[in-house]
Formats: structure tokens, sequence, C-alpha cells
């Protein structure tokens, strides 16, 4: 399993699962990130969080707690 956050600056994938509980995966989702929609990684923060991606056609920061419970392809 790949996850969001193990994925390299420059990289485009592909949201193949998410996972998370409740209020957590809701808000992912809310931010347009749902299954089959690609993200590309722009660039990460100097210290790892948080991580810069596009979705959708807009640029959207994610923590790195949050990256892990994004499955990619």
């Amino acid at each position: 399993m790949k996850t969001l956050r193990e994925v390299k600056i420059g990289s485009t994938v592909k949201v193949k699962k998410l996972y998370g509980e409740g209020a957590v995966k809701r808000r992912i989702m809310d931010m347009g990130i749902t299954k089959g929609v690609e993200i590309y990684v722009r660039k990460v923060a100097p210290l790892g969080d948080p991580i810069e991606v596009t979705v959708r056609g807009y640029e959207l920061s994610l923590r790195k707690a949050d990256a892990e419970k994004i499955e990619v392809e």
C-alpha cells in the first residue's frame, strides 16, 4: 500500500482508497479528495509537514497525518 505521504515531489498519482473514520474522512472528502481523482505533489515543507498538492485545479496543503490516510496508485 502506497500513501500520499510517500509520493515524491513532482509526481502525479490517482487516489485508490481513503482511510479514516467519521469526521476525518469527511474532511478529506470535503477538500475534493475522492476515489479516482488525480493529485499532483507540488512541494513539501522543509521539516516535512505540510505537503502542498494540486487537486481539481487548486492548491491544497495537507498534514502528514492526513496524507497517510490516502492510498494512491
